[in-house]
């Protein structure tokens, strides 16, 4: 039943920070490059299914189309690939972004209080979805891409169509958020549709979608703010994290705690591996990814790191989005000194 395929090698005797450092020219780990354009903090990624396409949400207020040529090199001096244009229209930060199945299509959401739908062929808004009153902070597809949830600082989870109507709004104090709403995700299992939510309240809130929308429970145990949550491939396990700098990880079908994991730094993105059992966090100081087997850290890297090129303007850069290729190979994060960096992980 479960989704990871393991590789005996991930699961070797852990490796030290200063170990991976050098197991850097090995290409156990390597800054393949970088994808420079954006003016402000890039807040999300979304690669699409053959890894050719990269988009980049940013409080530049803009998301970037990347076309990927994978450089002629390593480090922050190689360009890991070219701007093919920039999404335009939204007027405010964009928080998120996220593709449609197809590739042909993305959904960001923005501080402006607005989702938008972006036809990727044309470059254009095809529709505009407003009713949050307040910024807008995460955006999910669901798995057959027909139904939208978006989350908002207005303390609101809305369920839309793709033609921007929205169905549902959730608001009732008994049910909703008492904080802001950081992000919104909808489980990939069909067999028992669910959507996930996190929000400024400490809280993680399972949600059921089968007949309505309704409050399944809530996943209690964070002592700070809730930045992220994300659902693993196959969708049994689910896994938090915030300002409290610890990943707490959910069995999602009977919500109950498994353990926690110690990322020692604000937590700002979640991400699961598609291929190995690991989960992958962005914090204020870097990046770290746990093999979840052994609950042990395979991987922890951060500016120190050869070649991570800091900027005196941006000295300490915090990771603030993360996404993988399909294949599990290449890590994509995105960072408060406007680049995103393209690591290769073969662990």
């Amino acid at each position: 039943r479960l989704f990871f395929y393991h590789h005996a090698s991930a699961f070797s005797p852990c490796p030290s920070t200063r170990e991976l450092v050098i197991m850097a020219t090995t290409d156990a780990l390597s800054l393949r490059g970088v994808l420079r354009g954006h003016r402000g903090w890039v807040t999300a990624i979304a690669v699409n299914e053959d890894g050719t396409q990269v988009l980049s949400a940013s409080r530049d207020k803009t998301i970037v189309q990347w076309n990927i040529t994978r450089g002629d090199g390593e480090g922050a001096l190689s360009q890991y690939g070219i701007a093919h244009r920039a999404l335009k229209g939204h007027g405010h930060f964009v928080e998120d972004v996220v593709l449609s199945k197809d590739g042909q299509f993305a959904l960001s959401a923005s501080w402006d209080g607005s989702l938008r739908l972006w036809d990727l062929n044309e470059g254009k808004t095809t529709r505009q979805f407003v009713q949050h009153t307040k910024a807008v902070t995460s955006v999910a597809f669901s798995p057959d891409n027909r139904q939208i949830v978006s989350g908002s600082k207005d303390h609101t989870i809305r369920l839309w169509n793709t033609l921007g109507e929205c169905k549902i709004t959730i608001d009732e104090a008994s049910q909703s958020h008492s904080d802001w709403v950081s992000c919104v995700h909808f489980s990939p299992s069909t067999t028992t549709p669910l959507v996930v939510s996190a929000g400024w309240d400490k809280l993680v809130k399972v949600w059921t979608i089968t007949d309505e929308f309704k409050l399944k429970q809530n996943l209690a145990g964070h002592t700070g703010y809730v930045n992220a949550v994300t659902i693993s491939p196959d969708g049994s396990l689910c896994a938090s994290g915030g300002k409290d700098g610890t990943a707490m990880l959910w069995a999602l079908e009977e919500g109950k705690h498994l353990y926690s994991l110690d990322a020692k730094d604000i937590i700002n993105a979640l991400v699961f591996s598609p291929n190995h059992f690991w989960l992958c966090a962005a914090t204020d100081s870097g990046i770290i990814i746990w093999d979840l087997e052994s609950k042990q850290e395979v991987a922890s890297f951060g500016k120190d790191f050869p070649d991570f090129g800091t900027s005196t303007l941006v000295p300490n850069p915090a990771a603030l989005s993360l996404a993988w290729s399909a294949d599990g190979t290449t890590l994509y994060a995105g960072y408060s000194d406007n680049l995103v960096r393209v690591w290769g992980v073969n662990l």
